[in-house]
């Protein structure tokens, strides 16, 4: 154990501190008009993140899983269709899959974005192929463009895991806007984190966005579709406030974490190569660059996960296993493409604390001990 105060993977405590009076102000705002659902507050967070984004339509929802479901449901993704997905990512990417009734055809990623490989998502297109799912990770864009080409070669729909990928945009178009529809997730940890949860649609596809604001909940289904295919995923107003006000600092956000990453890399790259640093886009693409997860690898994750942790810093793994690897998925005809790229990351890979209230001294500390770890300079 160690004295020094620890350094948690995760924490926006002092930035509640400081937005707390705005927050609270919207807050008691929405008290006094008695909504608390899809309100105003909400209205006013569509239109600034279309704004922000460039999305002729921003779509509230209230998780961003559910604006995965939502978006593929809209587009008409069911039964009988396969969508080819990343092996090394979050478990919703594939979960939203099979929850409209589709297959989903897991491929490779490449070492440098864990991003689809372009070339795996062509060996993997086949008859029943309907469309192609891109995912930003990380801290930089999968590559869009060549997916994209992709799929219009062979008339499929490009739709984006853009959850973590707010203020990432290539050639100056928004993650999430380059296909069908793309998506957001403001989970208390992302880039434009909420004080509970939230999600959204993002899409330039007015009749998509049509579908997809009936489905989100059933009242709004009423007359027009299915209520029963409604999904009931609102976002509140609590976290319309939340996410309005950290919305007014989002860039320096960037910025903050942007540092903070060549902070830890100019730390860590004199120990390669027992450890790697992030790979970042050319600076043609700098853009396509926003910090979500600073994440590094190490054939020792394990050992070292266990030394941080025995000195109080916090870290996570991203992602323990390969999609292919999981139950659920693993005897799916789509589990059958060798994904060694993905395996090898989530074996070797660890992500360290990386938050706009992380100090340098902190960032310092991090380092430290993992040159400790391995026996290397400081």
């Amino acid at each position: 154990m160690t004295s020094n105060p620890p350094v948690p993977f995760f924490s926006g405590a002092a930035s509640v501190r400081r937005q707390w009076p705005e927050v609270s102000g919207l807050v008691r705002q929405a008290a006094a008009r008695g909504t608390f659902v899809q309100g105003p507050l909400v209205g006013e967070l569509e239109e600034r993140i279309a704004q922000y984004t460039g999305a002729r339509n921003a779509i509230a929802c209230g998780n961003g899983t559910d604006a995965l479901i939502l978006m593929l449901q809209a587009a008409g993704i069911g039964p009988g269709d396969e969508v080819v997905v990343p092996a090394y990512t979050f478990f919703a990417t594939a979960s939203c899959v099979v929850h409209v009734g589709a297959e989903p055809v897991f491929v490779d990623v490449d070492p440098r974005s864990y991003a689809l490989d372009p070339a795996a998502v062509r060996a993997a297109i086949g008859p029943r192929t309907k469309a192609i799912m891109a995912v930003h990770l990380f801290h930089r864009t999968a590559d869009i463009a060549v997916l994209r080409d992709i799929a219009d070669e062979h008339g499929l729909e490009l739709f984006e895991d853009s959850a973590e990928a707010i203020g990432m945009r290539v050639a100056g178009r928004h993650a999430g806007l380059w296909g069908r529809g793309g998506v957001l997730s403001f989970f208390p940890t992302k880039t434009l984190g909420a004080w509970g949860d939230a999600g959204m649609v993002l899409t330039d596809d007015d009749e998509l966005a049509q579908r997809v604001r009936r489905l989100r909940s059933a009242e709004e289904s009423v007359g027009d579709g299915d209520p029963a295919e409604a999904a009931h995923s609102v976002c509140d107003e609590i976290q319309a406030a939340v996410l309005l006000t950290r919305l007014s600092v989002l860039d320096q956000d960037i910025d903050r974490r942007a540092r903070l990453a060549a902070h830890y890399t100019r730390r860590l790259e004199p120990l390669a190569p027992v450890v790697t640093t992030p790979v970042v886009a050319p600076a043609k693409e700098q853009g396509s660059t926003v910090w979500y997860v600073y994440l590094i690898e190490t054939d020792r994750r394990t050992e070292l996960i266990e030394y941080l942790t025995a000195h109080e810093v916090g870290t996570e793994i991203y992602y323990p296993r390969p999609l292919t690897e999981q139950p659920c998925f693993r005897d799916l005809p789509g589990a059958r493409h060798p994904v060694p790229v993905a395996k090898a990351a989530a074996e070797r890979a660890v992500g360290l604390p990386l938050y706009p209230d992380l100090t340098d001294e902190q960032v310092d500390r991090v380092c430290d001990l993992i040159h400790a770890f391995h026996g290397g300079p400081r």
